[in-house]
């Protein structure tokens, strides 16, 4: 499954915390569609499935369907902070070709 790095994780948390439901998790998904065949969907969960992956960074509990995970195996989510935007970014070695908005993949 996809793993954070320290900085999205804390970034994840800020966001939680805004929201004000310390219960709710951040739910990576990949979904048919996009420019380049899948795309990357993110969002806060307060409810999980049984067949759910999930995995703890600190506080922060990260949830994907099966199939989501396996496209995800190995992949690294960050957030970027620059004079260009800021955003998150998911590195994925699983991917063989990427768009250029970087939100899509086959």
């Amino acid at each position: 499954m996809i793993t954070l790095t320290d900085i999205a994780a804390e970034k994840v948390k800020e966001l939680i915390e805004a929201e004000g439901e310390i219960d709710l998790a951040l739910r990576v998904a990949v979904r048919p569609g996009g420019c380049s065949g899948y795309s990357y969907e993110m969002f806060f969960d307060s409810e999980t499935e049984a067949d759910d992956m999930s995995e703890f960074f600190g506080d922060i509990r990260v949830v994907s369907d099966p199939m989501s995970a396996q496209l995800l195996e190995g992949a690294t989510l960050d957030f970027k902070d620059g004079l260009m935007g800021s955003g998150f970014a998911i590195d994925n070695p699983n991917a063989q070709r990427t768009c250029g908005c970087g939100n899509s993949f086959s």
